[in-house]
């Protein structure tokens, strides 16, 4: 805002040497900007809140809606009635994108132009610095995991013969994965993983070849296989080096759904680079909220840099506009953090996993159970309820075991998933039995799964160990309690939210 020109005029009205002190000061904030636009990187150090401020103000006024003699007489002028509106996106209202790219110039909004580019490469640096080296471009889109991985699935057609209608997917039991190929018009052949490692469910290579070549027909009848990094225990990450390997062999794509593997430098972003290095891999989606700690909108797009088609077609097939708010919400946020602080909350969520695992592994000791063993799943742990079961007697089943869910809910502990055997669920007309395990006959019995994920601590671990000793301790009481003919209306209907969850899942 102020110029040289009126610093040297604002000397005639205060003392110019606090004048030179505000001037310096300013200088800082805005070499902080010449340094971003040259090095497009991370910046080692992250910004304060006013730097941040001041400069999306500065972009701002470079967008026509904030012009001071701005008269516009289209359609889409960027008009917004409320003011709190504006306020909350920084008058930041053209959108980004145009008809035939979503990642190209908007006339009207230079400022918003500008902080898509520095979004995209803020974004990469970051993917870069968790361990995915050798990627090519990255797109961030204001969509979710499960809609951008459909955009996905869509773009791949242009590449695939007119007969590819189907896609192999390696079972995950998450409703997203399923949703989003059968949204994209194609037919779903579900591979099942197998048990290597003790209770670890892993990918079954052998059997993506047999549904390439056997179910489906050939690779010609094959748009993609779809693999995911990232997901509940028992599931291990997928073996996205030998799928690709056999993806190049049998000259079919290969969509990798690595939601939240970012944060997982050892078992997901490590495991990429070989992958696209060694075989074939068309894209590889992550969601901006699960790695980033923003709000739910967002996912980025991105592939090896030898392949990149895909995602260039991704981002030229997205209709019309796109809203800045999920972009604007992970540039912020990358600028935040900065280098340093993006390096300490992987190192740190490896130190919580760490020390998750240990405490609840103490729990399960005191309770007569176990932790599921899945060495290959960095994220997520499965704590068994198979003795918590056998304590019901002739009521397990999938109702009254979830209902430990529902009493760790009510304690305020969220994110927590029970999974009790012989749960069907059909999902746009396809049908899985032992739904949520990832496996129609999983072996072990019931089980719950918590995940130490970006930004939970080692309080947050200690909170719910405690919360889940009490849970313990009053559903034992409760089915006692019963048994005797106990029971009351608050447990009735602690049930029928069980059944909803189970019905949920």
């Amino acid at each position: 805002m102020f110029s040289p020109e009126a610093f040297a005029l604002a000397e005639g009205l205060v003392s110019s040497a606090y004048v030179s002190q505000g001037s310096q000061a300013c200088a800082r904030r805005g070499k902080l900007l010449t340094t971003l636009l040259s090095e497009r990187r991370l910046p080692r150090a992250g910004w304060d809140d006013k730097s941040i401020e001041a400069l999306i103000a500065e972009l701002a006024a470079m967008d026509s809606n904030n012009f001071l003699d701005n008269v516009g007489v289209g359609e889409r002028e960027a008009r917004v009635h409320s003011r709190l509106v504006a306020r909350r996106h920084y008058h930041l209202a053209h959108g980004v994108g145009r008809s035939g790219d979503v990642a190209a110039e908007q006339p009207k909004a230079a400022g918003s132009s500008l902080i898509v580019k520095l979004t995209n490469l803020l974004v990469a640096d970051a993917l870069k610095i968790a361990g995915m080296a050798d990627a090519g471009p990255a797109l961030v889109l204001p969509l979710a995991t499960g809609m951008t991985l459909t955009l996905t699935l869509l773009a791949i057609k242009k590449f695939r013969p007119a007969t590819a209608r189907k896609v192999v997917w390696l079972r995950l039991d998450q409703k997203t994965c399923v949703k989003a190929v059968l949204s994209a018009g194609y037919e779903l052949i579900v591979v099942e993983p197998r048990i290597v490692v003790g209770d670890q469910l892993e990918t079954d290579v052998d059997a993506v070849e047999r549904a390439v070549v056997e179910t489906c027909g050939g690779a010609a009848n094959v748009a993609c296989v779809v693999t995911s990094t990232s997901g509940f225990a028992p599931r291990a990450c997928d073996d996205v080096v030998a799928v690709a390997k056999a993806c190049a062999r049998l000259d079919v794509g290969h969509v990798i759904n690595n939601a939240y593997g970012v944060q997982s430098k050892a078992r997901s972003m490590y495991t990429l680079v070989p992958a696209w290095r060694r075989g074939r891999v068309d894209a590889v989606v992550q969601s901006t909220d699960k790695n980033f700690m923003v709000p739910v909108g967002g996912a980025v797009v991105t592939s090896g840099r030898e392949n990149t088609r895909v995602v260039e077609e991704v981002r030229k097939a997205y209709p019309g506009r796109a809203s800045i708010a999920p972009v604007l919400d992970l540039f912020i946020t990358l600028l935040g953090m900065g280098e340093d602080g993006w390096r300490k909350l992987l190192d740190d969520r490896d130190v919580v996993y760490a020390y998750m695992k240990r405490k609840l592994a103490e729990v399960a000791a005191e309770e007569g159970e176990r932790l599921l063993e899945t060495p290959a799943n960095p994220i997520s742990i499965g704590f068994s309820l198979e003795s918590l079961a056998r304590g019901l007697g002739e009521d397990v089943d999938g109702t009254k075991i979830s209902f430990f869910g529902s009493m760790l809910f009510s304690r305020c502990v969220s994110g927590t998933r029970v999974v009790a055997p012989g749960v069907r669920q059909t999902i746009g007309g396809v049908t899985f039995d032992g739904w949520g395990a990832s496996c129609s006959a999983y072996p072990a019995g019931p089980y719950f799964t918590a995940a130490a994920a970006i930004g939970t601590t080692t309080e947050d671990v200690d909170r719910f160990c405690a919360k889940l000793k009490s849970a313990f301790k009053d559903f034992r009481k409760k089915h006692s309690r019963k048994r005797g003919g106990g029971g009351g209306a608050e447990e009735e209907v602690s049930e029928e939210v069980a059944k909803l969850n189970v019905a949920a899942a």
